[in-house]
């Protein structure tokens, strides 16, 4: 290769389509994101469903528990539904879903707690202190959780505590089983039809979660 080669292939346009922002983000900060799935302390796995559902599962390997965590600033993550293709976030009334695209309901805080827990709070939402003059004492500012109780369901985000056994997750690595349903996922259109495909109705019955 020549001088001027080397130049015209170092200066080439960008292509017309822009990049996301959570991949701008990425670039700038220079991570890469991390496999993991998210145990609650409640025994269940974390999951997020292309369908736009977000609850736990009491299954070891199940393919929307295997996630992806990105930092987007220091501190502040963005989880990804590998399978799914959806980001965890949380609306302005607590709830949790699985948004299409990336946007400020999915930033969450992400703290390390004892024993090797995690927490993660909405970054855009949490519980102001009442103001006026009122008898009752003011209530602290008080951040907003991921929360999956005891039945595998996720808590509105004003209910959660940090201390509270629903909101602390354990990131757990993938296992082999994980690592194999990944490679099917990326090699068989076939594997992914059927992860895809909507459950019926009486699949989601007996499933239960």
């Amino acid at each position: 290769w020549g001088v001027l080669e080397l130049l015209n292939l170092f200066y080439m346009p960008e292509p017309q389509c822009k990049k996301s922002n959570i991949s701008n983000i990425i670039d700038h900060l220079g991570g890469a994101p991390r496999r993991r799935k998210l145990y609650c302390a409640t025994k269940y796995h974390l999951q997020v469903h292309p369908g736009g559902r977000i609850n736990g599962t009491l299954e070891k390997n199940s393919a929307f528990s295997i996630l992806e965590i990105t930092a987007v600033d220091v501190g502040i993550v963005a989880i990804k539904g590998l399978f799914s293709g959806r980001y965890l976030a949380m609306n302005k009334r607590g709830r949790l879903y699985a948004s299409e695209n990336y946007n400020a309901e999915c930033e969450f805080v992400e703290r390390i707690h004892e024993l090797g827990y995690n927490t993660y709070a909405s970054r855009l939402y949490q519980t102001v202190p009442n103001g006026g003059n009122t008898k009752r004492k003011a209530s602290a500012e008080r951040l907003w959780y991921v929360s999956v109780n005891g039945k595998g369901r996720p808590r509105r985000g004003f209910k959660t505590r940090r201390t509270q056994k629903s909101s602390l997750f354990l990131p757990r690595v993938l296992d082999n089983k994980d690592h194999e349903m990944v490679r099917l996922f990326h090699t068989s259109a076939k594997y992914r039809e059927s992860l895809l495909k909507p459950p019926s109705k009486n699949q989601r019955r007996r499933r239960g979660h």
